[in-house]
């Protein structure tokens, strides 16, 4: 692949690649990513929600970004350490009933032709009508706080890219969880951000107010990870 033309597919993100682009700028728009998470059918720039969406029944996660569709890197001991939180805010729900939490396989529409899949998501009831959950595979719905773990494609660029858009869609916490340094970043924005170590403690702050969490009993209950 040299180049991604923009085509007129029905229901392409307005303004997805207005010229052709090679292949080093494709995929540094998308933050210097791996060529293998790229899907090349359909052809990048091409493609839609409804490929989004034909695309769930395949064994990787993808992400729409910019008419791209994108695998999401995660590996299995990622995948345990987002299933382990999960169960820890799902236990705290249960008596602070603020909110529902949802998997990587829960995708959202950030933004017009952007469709994410944190791995995992919390989402409180205030922003759910009558808390109903929407029937739509892929709503328009941004998570109050967005977890992503780590794995070995992700990109600091990626990630810079990824805080900007769940904040300019209306985040208002992330987590970004490293599982080789043991430490959690936490921002309330873009630039705000403070590093937590595995002797340190994670908080909801005003999105999960009450929670708290032992970074180390955290990654403890994961496993030690092999070699």
């Amino acid at each position: 692949m040299s180049t991604a033309q923009r085509t007129s597919r029905p229901g392409l993100p307005e303004g997805a690649f207005r010229r052709p682009w090679t292949l080093d700028e494709l995929l540094e728009s998308l933050g210097n990513i791996p060529p293998h998470r790229i899907r090349l059918d359909p052809p990048p720039g091409t493609a839609t929600e409804d490929d989004l969406l034909r695309s769930l029944d395949a064994e990787s996660i993808c992400e729409l970004v910019d008419g791209v569709l994108v695998e999401k890197a995660m590996g299995y001991y990622e995948s345990v350490l987002a299933a382990v939180l999960i169960g820890y805010l799902r236990d705290f729900l249960k008596t602070h009933d603020l909110g529902i939490v949802a998997a990587p396989d829960g995708r959202t529409r950030l933004l017009p032709g952007l469709v994410r899949a944190p791995d995992v998501s919390f989402v409180s009831w205030s922003r759910l009508p009558g808390r109903k959950l929407p029937r739509q595979r892929v709503p328009d719905l941004h998570p109050d706080l967005a977890v992503e773990v780590l794995s070995e494609s992700n990109t600091p660029q990626e990630m810079g890219r990824k805080l900007k858009e769940y904040f300019r869609a209306g985040t208002r916490l992330v987590w970004i969880t490293d599982p080789e340094a043991r430490t959690v970043r936490v921002y309330t924005s873009p630039e705000q951000m403070t590093t937590k170590t595995e002797r340190q403690d994670l908080d909801g702050g005003d999105v999960l107010p009450g929670f708290k969490l032992s970074i180390r009993e955290w990654f403890t209950a994961a496993g030690e990870r092999g070699a």
